[in-house]
């Protein structure tokens, strides 16, 4: 009669050490991120961060004329406004800088110093722009002059400022406000016609 042996001649597996403090380590970092996400997500709820931007509120043209020889002069009054919607958040603006177009050629150049827009409020920029006597070519002042007889000239305005503004605990953030868009006028009484103009984040 066999007799059965009490010894198993199978190899018992046993685990190396540095794979469980690997998993360990990976099931904490796990869990850090799940709840920094959470306090992101519940952070965001809380402040409700808006985000700054610029447009245009209003604008008129104050004068433009077209001689004979080709040569334009024109002064446009345009209100830029910078809106910061956060109520726990100030935002800073700086590099702001925009050109007015007629035509393709630029006409005029809008320029603002570095500013802070305080929380829950607004800025307004109130640009006057005088233009020296602009050369226009045969093409270019046969524009204008069509432009004039059927009462609306169209001015193309684009920029963009530099924004930075603090969500709360959550840091900072920085991007660009770009603006690009159409002024529309009527050159008899020089009114405005109004129309959506605002930045776009980049």
């Amino acid at each position: 009669m066999d007799r059965k042996s009490n010894f198993s001649t199978s190899r018992e597996r046993v685990t190396n050490p540095l794979v469980w403090c690997a998993a360990i380590i990976c099931t904490v970092l796990t869990v850090a991120v799940i709840i920094a996400g959470i306090v992101t997500f519940i952070g965001y709820l809380v402040i409700h961060p808006r985000v700054p931007y610029v447009s245009v509120i209003d604008a008129h043209l104050d004068r433009m004329q077209l001689d004979y020889a080709g040569i334009l002069e024109i002064q446009v009054r345009i209100l830029i406004r910078a809106q910061n919607g956060n109520q726990k958040a100030h935002a800073s603006f700086s590099e702001s800088t925009y050109t007015l177009g007629l035509n393709g050629r630029v006409v005029a150049q809008l320029v603002a110093s570095p500013f802070e827009v305080g929380k829950n409020s607004s800025v307004d920029f109130n640009y006057v722009v005088p233009s020296s006597p602009i050369p226009l070519g045969p093409e270019q002042a046969e524009d204008v002059d069509m432009g004039l007889k059927s009462d609306e000239i169209i001015f193309d305005l684009k920029g963009s400022s530099r924004v930075r503004w603090r969500i709360g605990h959550l840091g900072s953030v920085r991007y660009l406000c770009r603006l690009d868009c159409q002024l529309r006028f009527h050159p008899l009484n020089g009114t405005y016609v109004p129309s959506r103009c605002t930045s776009k984040t980049k």
